[in-house]
């Protein structure tokens, strides 16, 4: 399965594409980060990353779409950009008929790392460990939109009576019950 990862941002999205097997295999296909220009126009900074994403779709079809779930900041010009950009993404899955994920960055620290409570720099090594990269994607972007992939995918084969639980899986499944618990605006 194809799946293409979505760390949201008006200025900076990261964009990662990822090809799992059912052995929860993770291969790397594409990476890299969707850039706007503060000083631009609002709907040609929108416009310009939703192109960008939109090649991704096109060139690298994937089965699946993961994207971070907005969560509440203190800074609201950096949660209105995330917005933005996830009403671009809920719209190009529907055009393109693809499945869309949602994951809270506590779960994808959880899966990635074991920990919902893991550093931005633990997730990218452990994102470069799995894929079997020499170096860290960079900037971080690019890291956490393969780790939002990467989520989407193990969560495709969550513990089964044949697929026994790992102190990782543990951890995960009490960040999505402790994500579930709290209110989403």
């Amino acid at each position: 399965m194809r799946i293409l990862g979505i760390d949201p941002g008006l200025t900076r999205c990261g964009i990662g594409v990822i090809e799992v097997s059912k052995q929860r295999k993770c291969a790397l296909v594409h990476v890299g980060v969707a850039k706007s220009e503060s000083k631009n126009e609002l709907q040609d900074r929108i416009g310009q990353i939703a192109e960008l994403i939109e090649a991704a779709i096109i060139e690298h079809k994937p089965q699946q779409i993961a994207l971070e779930r907005v969560f509440a900041q203190a800074n609201l010009r950096t949660v209105m950009g995330v917005a933005q950009i996830s009403g671009v993404v809920l719209l190009l899955a529907h055009k393109h008929a693809i499945p869309l994920h949602f994951y809270t960055p506590s779960e994808v620290k959880a899966a990635v790392t074991g920990s919902g409570r893991a550093a931005k720099d633990q997730v990218g090594t452990m994102v470069a460990k799995i894929l079997g990269l020499t170096e860290v994607p960079k900037p971080a972007d690019a890291a956490d939109a393969l780790a939002i992939a990467i989520t989407s995918a193990w969560k495709s084969y969550a513990v089964t009576s044949d697929r026994p639980s790992t102190r990782a899986t543990e951890t995960w499944q009490q960040a999505i019950a402790a994500a579930a618990n709290r209110k989403r605006y």
